[in-house]
């Protein structure tokens, strides 16, 4: 019985610190949880599937968001989930997405429609 208890201690610790590691990827502003304040504290990860780029962004509690990549203005589009995402671009060169309580900021630069003078 002794033996059986110390495993499911370790197991249980172990998944606690697996849960408390920091995401992979770019770092990135965002506001979780309809939190006013923006932090560093999300995480995005490129990815392809064939001719389609996602974004898969991560906070550190856990919780992921995954974006496709359009060429159409918006930015990007919610890859997953009901949510719709809304997007708007600062004169910083800040992409805004706002899906359900959630906002993050991607630097990012706005296409051009042709060419500049």
């Amino acid at each position: 019985m002794r033996k059986v208890l110390a495993l499911l201690f370790f197991a249980a610790l172990s998944a606690c610190s697996a849960a408390e590691e920091t995401p992979k990827g770019r770092g990135i502003d965002c506001a979780t949880g309809g939190s006013d304040k923006f932090l560093p504290e999300c995480f995005v990860e490129d990815s392809r599937v064939g001719e389609r780029r996602f974004l898969t962004v991560r906070s550190k509690s856990g919780a992921f968001r995954r974006f496709e990549m359009v060429d159409d203005g918006r930015g990007v589009v919610a890859a997953d989930g009901a949510d719709e995402a809304v997007a708007k671009w600062s004169a910083e060169g800040v992409l805004e997405v706002a899906v359900g309580k959630d906002r993050y900021r991607f630097p990012a630069r706005m296409k051009s429609d042709g060419p500049q003078p």
